[in-house]
């Protein structure tokens, strides 16, 4: 029987600017047993029904003026959605992370709880900006806690395509329904909800993988505002 995947997101009227682009890329993934839903946290219902025009499955979550509020939340609430629901597994698929439309599939195929894609940060490093891959591997040390760099070139372009994290992002990550039953999102003041979720991990000891293979676009360089402006 075909393994059921739900892909989806928290989002709100930021992120209107890559919405077109999303929904295209979205609805044109190659798998037939998927189904999208995405979490709307804005504070009104004006861009809900923009999604819902392109024809995109979505439903309205609850606002906070503090944006990790609303997006821990969403998250949550598309968790319980795909518990309740019976899918096998969870496709956190950020509105600015565009893949390749044979995502799911090449996810599926490694056979593993968690395992994510390839999308790239910015970095500020001097005066200059560079892109960092959003998936990191174990410096091994004496802390409770494993240090941890980003991949580097070789394992991204000349190594095995399959690689072992201890940390990513959740703009491009395939979860198990077993592992979602075990996971509460959540974050404080100084951890975003994507480290604790890695953290939390580490401390079940579920192993996170990453196909470096899939290399998704991220539409962060066209955002039409600072992250840093919004209220957290």
């Amino acid at each position: 029987m075909a393994q059921r995947v739900l892909v989806g997101c928290p989002t709100s009227f930021h992120k209107e600017y890559c919405l077109k682009e999303y929904a295209e890329s979205i609805k044109s993934l190659a798998y037939k047993h998927y189904d999208i839903l995405l979490v709307d946290n804005s504070p009104n219902d004006e861009y809900l029904q923009k999604i819902k025009s392109l024809g995109i499955n979505a439903i309205k979550g609850p606002y906070n003026e503090n944006a990790r509020d609303r997006i821990v939340i969403s998250r949550n609430i598309l968790k319980e959605y795909a518990i309740k629901n019976n899918y096998e597994y969870l496709l956190s698929l950020e509105q600015d992370v565009m893949p390749p439309k044979d995502i799911i599939e090449r996810l599926l195929g490694h056979n593993k709880k968690v395992i994510s894609g390839i999308y790239f940060a910015r970095n500020a490093i001097g005066n200059g900006i560079s892109l960092i891959p959003l998936a990191y591997k174990e410096i091994p040390s004496k802390e409770e806690l494993p240090s941890m760099r980003p991949l580097n070139e070789h394992e991204l372009f000349y190594g095995p395509k399959l690689v072992k994290i201890i940390s990513c992002g959740l703009g491009c990550l395939l979860i198990h329904r077993d592992v979602l039953k075990e996971i509460t999102f959540r974050y404080d003041l100084n951890t975003f909800d994507d480290r604790w979720f890695c953290i939390d991990l580490f401390n079940k000891k579920i192993d996170i993988y990453c196909d470096v293979s899939i290399k998704c676009k991220h539409m962060i360089l066209n955002r039409p505002y600072k992250w840093s402006e919004i209220k957290k």
